[in-house]
């Protein structure tokens, strides 16, 4: 082959991958969250759930949550630093016919105890999908508070 028909050839070869590669992530860039997202407070336990649709071939989603909980007495006294932590959670979920659910739970745990008639009030709760071509946030300022 001539130098500058195997260019063309290579060229051409190229092209068609990248438009490939742009009509498999397509249907990825459709990634959303289905509804919002349920946040459930109990005692000392915040569980987020939902449902995330749009993923294309994707196998299965990473999703991350955080928040930030802290105790709070009867005056409404927001007490400082033991009483305040960030808690996390995460996990793989599969992904069927282009969607996912999920459902993490966070548990704060206070030393000492954060217990009635102190309340607990989580804020900043933050949820994270990932997966190969996808990447959602979603937010909940809050506060959601509940008996410690």
């Amino acid at each position: 082959m001539k130098p500058h028909l195997r260019v063309l050839a290579i060229g051409a070869s190229v092209a068609i991958g990248l438009i490939l590669a742009g009509i498999a992530t397509a249907g990825v860039s459709g990634a959303h969250f289905v509804g919002t997202p349920t946040v459930e407070v109990a005692g000392n336990t915040v569980t987020l759930s939902g449902k995330v649709a749009g993923l294309g071939n994707v196998e299965q989603i990473h999703v991350e949550v955080s928040a930030d909980v802290r105790c709070v007495n009867p005056g409404q006294n927001k007490p400082k630093a033991a009483n305040k932590q960030t808690v996390g959670a995460g996990d793989d979920f599969p992904v069927q016919n282009g969607k996912a659910e999920f459902e993490l739970t966070l548990t704060a745990t206070f030393q000492p105890d954060c217990t009635p008639p102190m309340t607990l009030e989580w804020t900043n709760i933050q949820i994270l999908v990932t997966a190969p071509g996808v990447r959602l946030t979603h937010q909940e300022p809050g506060p959601f508070v509940t008996s410690g």
